[in-house]
Formats: C-alpha cells, sequence, structure tokens
C-alpha cells in the first residue's frame, strides 16, 4: 500500500487564492514529500533540500506581512498548509510551524528597522530557524531558564545551554531568550542569533523513539556575541514575547496532529477495504466500522476546534485558552487515532512494512511538544478559576 491514501477532507477556504495554495501544498506533498517519507525518516534524514522548495515556493512564511516577504494569509489558511504537510511527513510540517515560531518574535515585535534587515532572508530567502526556550533544567517552568546574556558595550554576550531544540545544529538562525536581570520572567531577554555565530555549537541530536529525521539537539552558547541591534523588544520583555510565540505554536501543533491523525485514518480505511476475513471485508464488521467512525469524528472535532482559535487570532481576539485547548485535543486525539490505526491493520500495523507504527511514534511527541498536555490543562483551568493560590 501507498504511504496513504488520498485524502477527502472538504475545506472551507476564505478566497481562491487559498484553494489555490492548498492545491499547490498538495501537490507538492503528493509527488516530493510522501513518497520519501518513510525511507528517510527510517535512515534519520533531514529534507533540507525540501525545506528550500517550500521557501522558494513561498510557504515558509505565509502568515506574515508581504511587505517583508511574507505570504499575507490569515493563520486559519496557514494552519490548513500544515495539517497537509504533516500528514504528509510529519518532519516537514512540524518544521514549518517550529520555523513560523522562530519568526514571531521579529516579525511581532521587531523594530521596522529590524524586520527590514532580517525578515525577508526568513521568510522567504532559504533560511531555517529555531526557538531556544528550554534548558535542561528549564522546561516546563521556562520562567526559571539560566542562560545568561551580559551587556558588554554596544553587544551582549550569551552564554548558557538550549535543550530540546528544533533544527539544533542546522538552523540558519536562533531566537533566543536569555536572563539579562533578575529572576523569573521578568528578567529575560529575546536575541536574534545567527546559527553560524562564533561560540555557537550543537551537541549529538537526541536518539528518539519518532521523527528520527527531525534533529533536536541541545545548543551550546559559549560567548557568544550579538549586537544589540539583534535584541528584540525591550530588556525584560522576552518572556513575554515567547509566551505570545508559544500561543500561535501550539495551533501549529494542533494542525499537525490533526494531518498525522488524518493520515493513519486514511491508511486504516484503505487497509480495511482491501484486506479480507471470513470470505468479506474486515470494513463489512460493525466493530471495526464503529472504531473508524469515533477516529473520523475525533479528526473533525480537532480540525474544527484549532480552525476556530485561528478565526479568533485572525480578528485579533484572545485565543490563548482556545490555543491550549486545540493543543492538548488535538494531540490527544492523534494518539489515540494512530493507535487504533495499528491496532485496525493488526500484526501488519506493527511493522515497519505500513507507516502507522511510525505515526503512533510520532503522536507521542506531539503530546510533549510547546508545553505538554498537562500545562495545557493548567493554562486552560487559569483561565476557568485564575491562577492558583500559594
Amino acid at each position: 500500500m501507498p504511504d496513504r491514501a488520498p485524502q477527502t477532507v472538504e475545506r472551507r477556504l476564505p478566497t481562491e487564492e487559498a484553494g489555490e495554495l492548498l492545491a499547490l501544498v498538495r501537490d507538492i506533498a503528493e509527488r516530493e514529500i510522501a513518497p520519501r517519507a518513510a525511507e528517510e525518516e527510517d535512515a534519520g534524514r533531514f529534507p533540507r533540500e525540501l525545506f528550500s522548495l517550500l521557501s522558494s515556493s513561498g510557504l515558509l512564511g505565509l502568515p506574515y506581512d508581504s511587505e517583508y516577504g511574507g505570504g499575507d494569509q490569515p493563520y486559519a489558511v496557514y494552519l490548513q498548509v500544515l495539517e497537509e504537510l504533516a500528514a504528509a511527513r510529519l518532519t516537514v510540517g512540524l518544521g514549518v510551524s517550529v520555523h513560523t515560531l522562530s519568526c514571531h518574535a521579529l516579525a511581532g515585535f521587531g523594530t521596522k528597522e529590524q524586520r527590514a534587515a532580517h525578515l525577508p532572508a526568513m521568510l522567504g530567502g532559504g533560511l531555517l530557524g529555531a526557538y531556544c526556550l528550554s534548558e535542561p533544567a528549564a522546561g516546563s517552568d521556562a520562567a526559571s531558564l539560566r542562560t545568561k546574556a551580559v551587556r558588554e558595550g554596544d553587544a551582549w554576550v550569551l552564554t548558557g545551554t538550549k535543550a530540546w531544540i528544533t533544527h539544533g545544529g542546522i538552523a540558519d538562525f536562533c531566537t533566543v531568550m536569555a536572563r539579562t536581570g533578575g529572576e523569573g520572567a521578568k528578567g529575560i531577554t529575546a536575541f536574534l542569533v545567527p546559527g553560524d555565530a562564533p561560540g555557537l555549537s550543537a551537541a549529538a541530536p537526541e536518539r528518539k523513539m519518532g521523527m528520527k529525521g527531525s534533529p533536536t539537539a541541545q545548543l551550546h552558547f559559549d560567548g557568544v556575541r550579538t549586537p544589540d541591534t539583534r535584541r528584540i523588544g525591550e530588556e525584560g520583555q522576552g518572556f513575554a514575547i515567547a509566551l505570545s510565540a508559544l500561543d500561535s505554536g501550539r495551533l501549529g501543533i494542533a494542525a499537525c496532529a490533526v494531518g498525522l491523525a488524518q493520515a493513519a485514518l486514511d491508511q486504516a480505511v484503505g487497509y480495511a477495504r482491501e484486506r479480507r476475513q471470513f470470505g468479506r471485508p474486515i470494513a463489512d464488521f460493525q466493530g471495526l466500522r464503529f472504531l473508524l467512525a469515533d477516529m473520523a469524528t475525533r479528526i473533525e472535532a480537532g480540525r474544527a476546534l484549532y480552525l476556530e482559535a485561528a478565526r479568533l487570532r485572525d480578528e485579533g481576539r484572545p485565543f490563548g485558552r482556545q490555543a491550549a485547548m486545540a493543543k492538548l485535543f488535538c494531540t490527544d486525539a492523534a494518539m489515540q487515532i494512530t493507535t487504533d490505526a495499528v491496532q485496525v491493520l493488526g500484526g501488519y500495523g506493527y511493522t515497519a512494512d505500513f507507516p502507522v507504527e511510525r505515526y503512533m511514534r510520532e503522536a507521542k511527541m506531539l503530546q510533549i511538544v510547546e508545553g505538554t498536555n498537562q500545562i495545557q490543562r493548567m493554562v486552560i483551568a487559569r483561565h476557568l478559576v485564575g491562577p492558583e493560590s500559594r
């Protein structure tokens, strides 16, 4: 069987241009991404040439201003692009989401001069970004980060280690959160650091259960000198900038989760139609039909949830609670759906001859990145009943 059967997703798009964009993405996904996905993931190969193709096709800056090389697309359209890419290969969909996250600080909080100097290359010049917030001892508690930036004249000197960095070691630029003041969230500042800056090095990539084609590594900052012109926002504003980016980034993870789940469902449906037992296709058996129906319902619900949050964002309204809900629901759903897809395929689902075992391993990661799902529940609860008492 092919890696996945053709999708039959009905899209509600705001413009004819958006429809043409989705058609372009599907074409790239079917011709360039999906056919190589299993082999390259098994080999742990990152498809840098695909990201160059996506950049030249205008797909790495979709939600940003065309004045700086972006695509002027609403987030509700951009996320559906991510879903299509992730359905073909999660390494690609997630990579685009992380790159978009890495551009957020400069696009949203940089000066006009900073945006003009750097954004065109970041959005459409073939560059690839990394987002550097987490550290070995600061994951969910990101405000306790220890990487320091010390002012020396008109520059800052960064020292410390960042952990769990997607594109670590291959990124052309890094958005880095570092401590410039006292303890806590108010002492953190954001910086834009070139990937080849002297003193910046990467550890060996982590050996992961899934997403083997996407490098995840620690980054070491050993006296990395960064001019003050690459400081983003005000001193002490970095943590607020980071949280703003994560609200949007969580929607990217939600869309990727729905794409992965859709790929798993497509595989399960295709297999159920072809596999025969007791003289008929296994799709005839009610127990399996109900399982497929539940999988499809979770996907539709997740898609509706992330699109509603995206529309709130596009309207300039608060969407943080909905973003946390979308990330929580869609990634939990992807874990359940990919597990069910393995069950539909039975013994074959447990082999590497079919992609559903890879989908299941990849889905687990989505429940962890950009705020674990336990953190998402805390965020949602704070919106409902306020912060925890101390």
